[in-house]
């Protein structure tokens, strides 16, 4: 494995409709880390994080995802990107007409997978990874909330990316499930994957220590202030 970040930005920026929502951005993220983003909400966490998944485009500076540079990141080419990263969103994002192990099949035939053994091994160690392994013929309304996420999560893990990106994971959970989650995610670091998550689940930042990142006026800080 090289030793190249996983995430490197030089002087990056977000404008949008001419407002500056993100500037002099300067962020290095290696293999291995656990980190948090946090900040009021409007601060632009989730439009930092839409940068590193090509959903938004920096409008000043430079930026790497996975190898990927951030400035040649568009329509046509994102879906190259995004086969290095696993995407987790809020509100889990999930197929409502497929069970449970279709929504992962939907995925990997997406990405290339040609149909066969290897294609449903994939599938169930996924489902087993986030603890699912013996509900795959579900669908997802027959799915807790916290299960839904696991799912979604055992999605984002399908091509082995070695870098995840979470955007208010927990946001909709209850507090138990939450840490179901939380010690989920944590287990993947510990696997030597990288995880970046947006939250304002300050309880995760103590009981899960990693680097944090916070938003506020624009900008982005690394701090060892955890809030209470």
């Amino acid at each position: 494995m090289n030793d190249l970040p996983l995430v490197h930005i030089e002087n990056g920026g977000v404008t949008i409709a001419e407002h500056a929502v993100l500037q002099d951005v300067n962020l290095t993220i290696g293999a291995g880390e656990l980190v948090y983003l946090i900040g009021k909400t409007g601060s632009g966490k989730s439009s930092l994080l839409k940068c590193l998944y090509g959903e938004r485009a920096l409008s000043h500076g430079q930026g790497t995802v996975c190898g990927h540079d951030l400035n040649t990141i568009n329509r046509k080419n994102v879906h190259t990107l995004r086969r290095d990263l696993g995407i987790v969103f809020q509100d889990f994002a999930l197929l409502p007409d497929r069970s449970a192990s279709d929504n992962l099949d939907f995925v990997l035939g997406a990405t290339g997978w040609s149909k066969g053994t290897a294609r449903e091994s994939r599938i169930q160690a996924c489902l087993d990874a986030v603890g699912l392994g013996t509900k795959g013929y579900k669908m997802p309304h027959a799915l807790s909330g916290g299960e839904q996420q696991r799912l979604a999560i055992a999605r984002a893990l399908l091509n082995e990316p070695p870098l995840l990106i979470a955007d208010e994971p927990t946001g909709n959970l209850d507090p138990e499930t939450t840490n179901g989650i939380l010690q989920l995610l944590h287990d993947l670091v510990q696997k030597d994957r990288t995880v970046i998550m947006a939250t304002h689940d300050h309880h995760a930042l103590r009981a899960y220590p990693g680097r944090v990142l916070h938003c506020s006026g624009g900008r982005i800080e690394e701090t060892t202030n955890v809030p209470s």
